[in-house]
């Protein structure tokens, strides 16, 4: 029975779902770093929220750990890149809180305006300030949008309800995406200098990082008002408090911080300035949804094998898991069939997909079939740190798609070219799940895959054959199939032969002294 580890704040139902679909679930939350650090060997998942940071060290003690499930969206208390090279999904809820997110920020944009915050402590103070708190309208207002994903979206949607005007920048935001939700795409210094309002919904990562400085902040109009409600450390804190002093920004909301929990920071203190303790997904409902969908997710992985909202892999519904299983198993063969012979290094690897694979979602399958022609060099490589190893290494990798009906309905072919030549190895599947190798470097054969196999590329020569069996029989070897191809008579032939037992690699130095032989090579499944 697979088990998860919950180490943050969750709703019991969450244990509930993984419990009802046969997951051991257990609750620790509040642990230190070197508690979870003794607690985590044993456990497959690990799901927490922001308050766990899941670090390289921490990932080093849990190896039997699969996934990690992030109740939330922001995945940076998590050394993704260690989880990664670690062959450990890292999954998030990108959607449950979403419509949460997007109401606290509309929210803080309305308290900005308004100045609700200031004017409530100075009327509870005794104070009648009317003249003090000159808000400003929304209504034609220019919101810029940074970051049109699920949450700026729906930000965009809400001010447009408000009669605001919206333009966004997103470099992936599609120009009819932009007109199907009603935002006018524009570049970010256009955007700097149009808004009156600025709303940040970017995740943090290299690219983002102290996206609004001093410099960003000159090239914006004067009076801008700016809520982020997204990452902490998307703006430089001091610059915009700098800001704030000379007027060029008019205020600022900001649900996050560089530093969380925030006790002293740079903005604290100032007259327009809101502050709120990362709310962005504290309702109820949030809470509820995000809990739900990560357990889900981890139930549908772990049991599975479907991928939902993974940051570290492409996903896989827990239909096309089902629907593909054969033709990952199958994937998995001929790369591990690649590796084994190869023995040099490896510089590109070209996957190809015909007939009904054309049309189907070949990522998984790539990754696949890479982990199992890495495996025979690496220990530790599976689908989810393969692209990150084949990277490191520098092996090119290609796919291909042809959907036009071959001579099978569905053919995968792996292509792997190294310091000194070039092999392929294509295989099918057919009956549903029967797998089939129907080409070995060219040579056209049909074989099934067992335990134990012996390959062999001779010199097709009268004899070699009986030379063969003679030499495997008189090492007590029982032979269970015996498979054979060539290109012509006389000319280059492949035995591949499935055995009962391992093979010794003095019976392999046998093998390859017999006449005409040019490669043998003891091979497991």
């Amino acid at each position: 029975m697979p088990k998860v580890l919950i180490a943050d704040e969750l709703s019991p139902r969450a244990v509930e779902i993984l419990t009802a679909r046969g997951i051991e679930a257990d609750v620790a939350t509040g642990l230190g770093a070197a508690e979870l650090q003794r607690r985590l060997p044993g456990y497959e998942g690990l799901a927490v929220r922001s308050a766990t940071k899941v670090t390289a060290e921490l990932l080093d003690a849990a190896g039997d750990l699969k996934v990690i499930g992030r109740a939330g969206i922001g995945v940076d208390n998590i050394d993704v890149a260690a989880a990664t090279e670690r062959g450990i999904v890292v999954m998030n809820t990108p959607y449950g809180n979403s419509i949460t997110a997007a109401e606290h920020t509309i929210a803080m944009m309305f308290a900005l305006a308004r100045q609700i915050p200031m004017a409530d402590r100075s009327t509870q103070a005794g104070k009648w300030e009317k003249s003090r708190f000159l808000g400003v309208e929304l209504f034609g207002k220019t919101l810029g949008v940074i970051g049109c994903g699920n949450i700026g979206a729906i930000v965009a949607g809400r001010a447009l309800g408000l009669e605001m005007k919206v333009i966004a920048y997103d470099p992936f935001l599609s120009p009819e995406r932009a007109r199907g939700i009603g935002v006018e795409k524009v570049e970010l210094n256009e955007l700097f200098a149009r808004a009156d309002f600025i709303t940040l919904h970017t995740p943090l990562n290299d690219a983002t990082r102290n996206l609004i400085d001093a410099a960003a902040i000159a090239r914006m109009k004067r009076g801008v008002r700016i809520i982020n409600c997204a990452r902490g450390g998307l703006v430089v804190e001091a610059d915009l408090a700098a800001a704030l002093d000379s007027g060029q920004v008019a205020g600022a909301a900001f649900d996050v911080f560089v530093e969380e929990p925030a006790r002293d920071n740079a903005l604290f203190g100032h007259a327009n300035f809101i502050a709120t303790p990362h709310l962005g997904a504290a309702t109820a409902e949030a809470q509820e949804n995000v809990a739900l969908q990560i357990a889900e997710q981890m139930a549908d992985f772990l049991l599975t094998g479907a991928v939902s909202n993974a940051v570290n892999m492409p996903s896989l519904t827990a239909e096309e898991a089902a629907r593909l299983r054969p033709y990952i198993t199958l994937a998995e063969q001929l790369g591990s069939f690649a590796g084994q012979l190869t023995e040099t290094g490896i510089r590109a690897v070209a996957i190809e997909y015909e007939g009904d694979l054309a049309q189907v979602n070949q990522k998984p399958l790539t990754a696949t079939a890479l982990a199992g022609l890495l495996s025979p060099q690496l220990a530790a490589v599976n689908p989810v740190n393969v692209q990150l190893l084949c990277t490191k290494r520098g092996i090119r990798v290609a796919e291909t798609q042809r959907s036009g009906q071959g001579d099978y309905q569905n053919l995968i072919r792996v292509t792997v070219t190294t310091e000194r030549r070039q092999r392929s190895i294509a295989g099918t599947v057919f009956a549903g799940n029967r797998l089939r190798l129907v080409e070995i470097e060219g040579i056209p054969l049909e074989a099934e895959l067992g335990r134990h196999m012996l390959f062999v590329r001779n010199y097709d020569k009268p004899g070699f054959i009986g030379a063969l069996g003679h030499t495997l029989g008189a090492a007590q070897i029982n032979i269970a199939t015996f498979h054979l191809g060539r290109t012509a008579a006389g000319e280059d032939a492949i035995a591949l032969v499935e055995v009962d037992q391992p093979l010794s690699a003095e019976l392999i130095d046998t093998v390859r002294r017999l006449p005409n032989v040019i490669q043998a090579k003891a091979m497991r499944f």
